[in-house]
């Protein structure tokens, strides 16, 4: 396995930064993970360490104002710098790995982002995962959120902690204690980013039927921070016949790093080899890699 870590151009010529992970044989298909709210790229270390044996290549992104990457912590002055900064991203990627085919995987809010660059970039996708996708209402205090949409457009860089109950993310306390400790993660929301989510969130609503890239959704039964209700909404009224849900009754927000989380990765693990061009036997049950 090879790691490595840069900087790549986003939109505005930002310098964003992302690692890269890498099996010691090609390939099958490259995962980009897609962070959430508050989070950074390395959070994903099991789904890295328990798929990368099974023949995939990942990289994945501090979004602009999280973990390593520039700028005010969760600001963001439009949607679009999100959606073009992954952009940007899968166009660095394609460009260094030669055209391998790509499946984004987004978390809680960084699943609206990679819900809604499918829905504008199709084309570049081999599939779609989402994992606990933030598509309506969040844990949030709804005052937090009122205050933050009422002052959008006069002081849009107003911030406020979120004040999302950590303890909702995992039932595994050793996870828990490693979150609290972790300098790059953060747990601040904006004014304009509040404003601009509820209005992307509205956006994906109405153009459900344009989703063309087999999706994979997963979601936690006990989620307290996405609501469970809304991915099986959200389910039902895609049309496209290549789409496949996962609900896990006692798991809490984040999936891949929750008690059942082999769980987790195994079921994206079939069915990444399911949508694979080149796929290859699976090694199950998972034999994970131990990372630094």
């Amino acid at each position: 396995m090879n790691h490595s870590e840069g900087v790549f151009k986003g939109y505005g010529d930002l310098d964003l930064y992302y690692q890269r992970w890498w099996p010691d044989t090609p390939p099958q298909g490259i995962l980009v993970l897609v962070h959430g709210l508050g989070g950074h790229s390395g959070l994903f270390k099991n789904g890295v360490r328990c798929l990368l044996p099974q023949g995939y290549g990942a990289y994945a992104m501090d979004l602009r104002g999280h973990g390593r990457s520039p700028g005010q912590r969760g600001y963001i002055q439009h949607w679009s710098e999100f959606r073009e900064d992954l952009n940007a991203f899968l166009q660095f990627i394609r460009d260094r790995e030669q055209g391998e085919p790509c499946f984004l995987w987004g978390h809680s809010l960084g699943g609206t982002i990679s819900l809604d660059y499918a829905l504008h970039y199709p084309e570049h996708l081999q599939g779609l995962i989402l994992s606990a996708p933030a598509l309506d209402h969040v844990g949030v205090p709804f005052w937090k959120l009122a205050v933050g949409q009422g002052l959008s457009r006069v002081w849009p860089r107003f911030k406020l902690k979120l004040g999302i109950d950590h303890t909702a993310s995992s039932r595994d306390l050793s996870v828990l204690a490693d979150y609290s400790s972790d300098p790059l993660r953060h747990e601040y929301g904006t004014a304009r980013l509040a404003t601009h989510f509820f209005k992307t969130v509205r956006w994906i609503h109405q153009n459900i039927d344009r989703l063309k890239v087999p999706l994979l959704l997963l979601h936690g039964g006990a989620d307290l921070v996405t609501q469970p209700e809304s991915s099986r909404a959200f389910f039902r009224q895609v049309q496209i016949e290549d789409k496949t849900y996962r609900e896990y009754p006692n798991s809490y927000h984040d999936l891949y790093d929750d008690l059942n989380y082999i769980e987790v990765i195994s079921d994206i693990a079939t069915w990444l080899n399911q949508h694979s061009v080149r796929s290859q036997p699976l090694a199950l049950p998972l034999q994970c890699l131990v990372l630094s």
